[in-house]
Formats: C-alpha cells, structure tokens, sequence
C-alpha cells in the first residue's frame, strides 16, 4: 500500500521569498516598528533580566541532568520543576532577538545593529566543534525519552541567525547554521531514530520543536539542497507516529469526526510544517490533508482575523465574545498564512494575512503604551485577567491583560509581539518567474535585483487608511518585466494609470520599464456588514474591522523599574448593549481626524438600536486598532423599524480554495 510519505511529484514553488532586508518599512508601519524598538522590543532584557541576561542557557548554563529548578518565563518557583518549563528561557531568548534582529535590520538602527553584531559573533563562539548549538550538556543532548527543548531551541535560535546572513552575507554565519542542522541530523539520522519519541503525550517543548521545519525550508530555498526537505519529511513523519494530543497529526487530519481542540499556538505553527511536507512529496494524501486542516483552522478565525488559541482550541469555533487568541498564535498564524501564500502564489492568503495584522494584531497592542495583551477577544468588554471579566477560578488567570512582559504567566506573547512586523514587511513582496509581485499592500520600500540590474520600488500609500499608492519604480537599466499587484476581495472598483489585465486575483502590467517609471493605483470601497454566522453581524471597510469602543477606566496592577512600563487592567465604565438592523443599514462614510495613531483617525458613523434604551442612535466606529475595550459584533436585527435608508446587505465571501 502506498505510503502517504512518498515523493511523488513535488510541486514547484509559485513565488520566491526575498531576503530579510530586501524590503523595509515606510509611513506608519516603519514609526510603529521604531517605537516598538524603543520600547519593549529594546528593553526586553532590562525588564526580565533573569531570564535573558542572567541565564545563559545556550553556554554556561546549558542544562545537565543536575539541573532541578529554575528562573523561567513565570513566577513558577521550587525544586524539581517539570522539564516541560526548563527550555522556556530558549524560547524567551530568541524570539526576543529574532524580532530584535529583524527591527535592527529594516529600521537600519545602527545601535541596535551593533547590539545584534555582537550577539551574534557571540553565539558562534558558543557553538561545539562537532557543529552543536543548543540548550543541554552533553550528558542530556540527543537522549530523550521524554519532554525536552531539543529541536525547539535550536529553531527559534537559528531562524534569527538566517534573517542576519540575508542581510549580512556572512559565509561564517551560514555555515555555522549548516553545522549546526548537520549535527542535528547526525544525531538524529533518517529512518533509525525517533526525535519525537515521548512518555508524555502532553509535551509542548517536545512538538513546538517540528518547527524545525522553519529552518530546514529556509536552507532549502538557499542553498537548493533536496537533503532538507527531505529531512523535514522525516520529522513530520516522525511527529505523527505518535498519540500526541496534537491537531496536525496525520491520522487526526485525516480523521473525519476529529475536531481541532490542542495548544493554538502549536496548531497553527504545525501548519507550516504540513504545508512543507506537501511541496516536498506532491503526495496527493498529503495534499488532501492540507486541505482539510486549513478548512478546519477557517473556522477558527475571528471576524478581525485572530485564530482561537486562548490557550486550547477545546473544539471550539471562532466567537467574537468567548474565544480569545493568544499573541503568539496571531504571530504563527500568520507567517503560516504567508508560507501559503509563497508556495501557493494564491491571492485570497494576502487577504488573511492583512485581515490578521491591521486587526486582530493591532487590536491586541496597546494604542499608546509600551504594552500587549497575552490573549485578547474581538469583543473585548474586561481585561482584568480573565476572558471579558469572567469570575475568577482558583487557578488564577491573568493572560487577559496588559502588559510589556507577562512573567506572570510567559514571557512568550510579548517576544512574539516584536516578530510579526518583520514578517509582514517580508511578505509584503516576492518575486516570480516573469518579475515582481506585490503581495501584500501597505508603505514600505523595496530593494532588489532583476535581469542583473538594480530595482528599487517605494510603494508609497497610507494604506489601510488610504486605498491610492503610487508605485515610483527605479531601474539600473531599462528592462522588461511584469508587475503583479494582489487585488484584495473587497475592491468593488479601481483605477490604475497603466494597462493591465486580471488573473486569479492579481492586477498585472507588463511592459518594457524605463530607469524610472511611476504607477498609480486606486482601490475603491464601500463599508459592508458581513454576517458571523451566529445571528451577528460587524462592519468593514476596505482592509479594517471597525468597532465601537467602549469607555474603561484603568488599574495599574505593577509598576517596572524602568519609567513608562506597566502592567494595566481596565473596567468598562458603562455596560452597552447595540444592534444593527441588517434590512436597513445607514453608515456614513469614513471620516478622518488628525491623532498620532492612525487607528484612530478614522471613523464610520453607524445608527445602532440600544437595546437597553429602546431607541436608535448615531454612534462613531473605528479601527480596530485604536481600541482598548470595544465590541465589534452586533446582534442581527431584521424587523425593527427605523426610517433610514435601505441598503443591499452583502453576501458572505466565498471561501478560499488551497
């Protein structure tokens, strides 16, 4: 019988990811990125101290089998801790400095560029002579039977080190990650070990570490060598050989009646892994499987793009109000969107995508302060530690909160907060075999080569605020290529200054280019109501979800050596309750206001029925990201009468085909 593992014939790669530096920041994601780095993305290790500074767990203080107790990610103290937590301060470390690294890149911050210089030729100093970076002594490295950090610490460690070789270009550096895979590989060889073998089932360490998949795709698309997809193979075969409670198991997959209900975060990172094994092989089995997972994580996803994960799935499907998402599932949601997207060249993923990072990224940061929410809900009524204020239960919760650390619980969300940027500033281009794509929309600069010459595009635009860019494009030399341009879902109408055609949602124009060349493009939308299948219904438009934010007051639950940082509950002052008569919608258009934070500026004027006071009444909406508290959903009325102005109610998007 066939094995579902077998190549059969590998499919090709419809886009090619660019290097981590290649495209930068402009307009507001670049002054958000910059503050994001002057605040708890550069201060993170001033803030936990003892768990970056103080626990050099990648050198001298490797774990050995003496080790029974440490300072993690939490206030957990004592003897004889788990092993699930001994591995947390590697996570903490190196997100950290993956999103450190990336920021130091495309903000061009000489300072944080020295910072990352010298980390880094740290690190190489760290590595063994048989090529092994890691977390474990070598009395525990490669002998588990059981929880460990393995392969998890060197992923989150070594994704950071491939982001400064594309921008560096340091032959050292790469071949230090070459060796240290090699070693991997070495230890744990093809077809005669089992690196996920585990007494536990329920081992987060253990199965965050299939993410090593990360590494092996990125060197596969560098060097070209077959020998790490083919590796990456193994371990996810190796991974489903188990009973894990995981949902990316190939058996739960392809188990009719399974409903996703494991850890979110691992759920939509393993995604990735899938989705590699499947351009690895071609094998129609996994091909099958890759569909099915993503209809299922579809189901997961909020009306502002966040993925349930607050922490367990639980057979859940998404609610505005009662599931929550995790930052770190935002983060891992979306780079696996991405990897969709790069393999697949499939348009409707740039849609996710954005949805996620305009909305339920930015609803989870705080709009002034140097602060994200652990786990946060579209509909966010409380933060006061428990899902919308909910009583408390004797294991205390305190995810739902704001804070620029989260020791309380891990400090996993805020590291993974500095990650998502950087990842969205990389996808936001790739190339293709008849020229350049813009994959994502949003201001930001573009340096690269094509046809042996030099390209440089800004994509000058204040989108999502603004739907009109200017592409101004400067060439070495006069070459011929084609300019791709995803046409987002919600276009109703555009003007482009150029000839162009339509293919499977993007906007092309090909021609001969001169040196310097400007295209200008305007996208046109109207606000929609979209139904959440739920008898609720929010509102749009364009890229952003809009909601009515709802007045707080704030408590400050602890105060941080350094000025400015805090942890941060907030209340609501008054308790509302709207809904929205879907036969007759009146929304006016979108007005602007000058503020600092561009998800404020803009505003919708919705007549919603008060249902507590019984009466229609005109309130102001905005972006998603402007808000502490809010709600975002309304009930769907259909028989209440008010005189306004009837307007077509639109249909449900058509889902996504991988």
């Amino acid at each position: 019988m066939p094995s579902p593992f077998d190549v059969i014939n590998p499919p090709k790669e419809k886009l090619q990811r660019l290097l981590c530096g290649e495209v930068i920041p402009q307009g507001w994601i670049r002054d958000q990125m910059k503050q994001d780095l002057k605040g708890f993305i550069g201060h993170l290790d001033q803030l936990v101290p003892n768990l970056i500074k103080q626990d050099d767990i990648y050198g001298k203080n490797r774990l050995t089998k003496k080790v029974k107790t440490k300072r993690l990610g939490n206030v957990r103290q004592g003897h004889d801790i788990d092993a699930q937590y001994l591995w947390w301060n590697s996570e903490t470390q190196s997100n950290w400095r993956d999103g450190f690294i990336r920021h130091a890149i495309l903000l061009d911050d000489q300072s944080a560029l020295r910072r990352t210089a010298a980390y880094i030729r740290r690190i190489l100093r760290l590595q063994d002579a048989d090529g092994y970076l890691g977390i474990y002594d070598t009395d525990l490295r490669y002998r588990f039977s059981d929880e460990n950090g393995e392969l998890w610490s060197k992923a989150t460690l070594l994704r950071g080190l491939l982001a400064w070789y594309e921008y560096s270009r340091d032959e050292r550096v790469l071949q230090s990650i070459i060796s240290a895979v090699k070693n991997v590989m070495h230890h744990y060889p093809v077809n005669a070990s089992d690196p996920f073998q585990s007494k536990n089932l329920k081992s987060g360490g253990l199965t965050h570490g299939l993410m090593f998949t990360d590494v092996l795709d990125r060197l596969h698309q560098i060097t070209g060598d077959r020998k790490y997809l083919d590796y990456g193979l193994f371990l996810y075969r190796s991974f489903s050989s188990h009973e894990f409670e995981e949902d990316a198991r190939l058996s739960n997959i392809l188990d009719p009646e399974y409903k996703l209900k494991g850890h979110g975060v691992h759920t939509y990172e393993h995604l990735r892994s899938l989705t590699l094994v499947y351009y690895a092989t071609g094998n129609p089995e996994l091909k099958k499987a890759l569909q099915i997972f993503v209809s299922r994580i579809e189901k997961e996803i909020t009306p502002a793009g966040g993925p349930v994960g607050d922490e367990w799935i639980l057979e859940r499907t998404a609610n505005a109000t009662h599931t929550g998402y995790e930052y770190c599932s935002l983060q891992e949601m979306l780079d696996s969107w991405a990897v969709l997207m790069q393999k697949t060249g499939e348009s409707a993923w740039g849609d996710s995508i954005e949805n996620l990072f305009f909305n339920a990224a930015q609803g989870a940061r705080h709009p002034q302060g140097h602060a994200i929410a652990y786990c946060k809900t579209d509909n966010s009524l409380a933060m006061t530690g428990t899902l919308n204020g909910a009583r408390q239960t004797k294991k205390k919760q305190l995810r739902f909160k704001y804070s620029p650390t989260h020791q309380d619980v891990a400090v996993c969300c805020v590291p993974n907060a500095g990650r998502i940027a950087p990842y969205f500033v990389n996808a936001m281009w790739r190339k293709d075999e008849s020229g350049l794509v813009a994959t994502l929309l949003g201001p930001c600069e573009l340096n690269t080569r094509l046809h042996g010459t030099s390209v440089r595009i800004v994509e000058e635009t204040g989108y999502p605020f603004s739907n009109r860019f200017t592409f101004h494009i400067s060439l070495g030399r006069s070459i011929e290529f084609t300019l791709r341009v995803r046409k987002p879902s919600w276009v109703k109408r555009l003007l482009v200054s150029e000839s162009y055609r339509e293919e499977n949602g993007y906007l092309l124009i090909r021609k001969k280019w001169k040196k310097q060349n400007s295209v200008k493009l305007e996208f046109f939308a109207e606000p929609q109501v979209k139904f959440t299948g739920e008898n609720e219904c929010y509102i749009t438009s364009g890229a952003l979800v809009y909601a009515l934010p709802v007045k707080s007051r704030n408590v400050v639950s602890k105060k941080y050596p350094i000025a400015g940082y805090a942890d941060i509950f907030y209340t609501p002052v008054l308790k509302t309750d709207y809904s929205l008569d879907v036969q007759r919608v009146n929304i006016s258009g979108v007005s602007k206001l000058k503020t600092k934070n561009p998800f404020s500026a803009n505003q919708l004027h919705v007549t919603l029925y008060n249902r507590r006071k019984k009466k229609f009444e005109q309130v102001t909406l905005i972006p998603i990201g402007g808000t502490l508290l809010r709600r975002v959903t309304f009930i769907a009325e259909q028989n209440t009468r008010h005189p306004l102005i009837s307007k077509e109610f639109p249909q449900r998007a058509k889902r996504k085909k991988l």
